[in-house]
């Protein structure tokens, strides 16, 4: 009995977590779709030709669309009205920046300290 109660112990701790990790997801996707669907009217402008700085807000609120995108919205991932060259390597700029941060942020190891008592262990050695 006592193998089988581990083993519907490890089941239910895998469901709660998968279930914490799809709820995290739903809430992010909702928040990252509020928030394109407020910035999206300020960073597409009409009234001129957009250049390298508005390729890379673009670029870097391309990922934010996604979930407006799977909710059947329609919205804007790239201006029609761009200089050229310098608005598309804005737009790459701003995808890879973005990748940097989301992928930094989500992988990155906080620095271990050093163990107090080993260092000082370390400098009691020393001559």
């Amino acid at each position: 009995m006592v193998a089988s109660d581990t083993g519907m112990d490890l089941w239910k701790a895998r469901l709660r977590h998968g279930a914490v990790a799809g709820l995290r997801l739903l809430i992010a996707g909702l928040l990252l779709g509020w928030f394109y669907a407020w910035a999206a009217p300020l960073a597409y402008p009409r009234a001129k030709p957009l250049g390298f700085g508005h390729g890379m807000l673009h670029g870097a609120l391309m990922p934010m669309a996604l979930p407006s995108l799977l909710l059947g919205q329609d919205v804007e991932i790239f201006a029609p009205n761009h200089n050229g060259r310098g608005y598309k390597l804005g737009y790459i700029c701003g995808i890879n920046v973005c990748g940097l941060v989301f992928f930094g942020a989500a992988f990155a190891r906080p620095r271990r300290q050093p163990d107090s008592q080993a260092a000082v262990g370390e400098r009691s050695s020393e001559p």
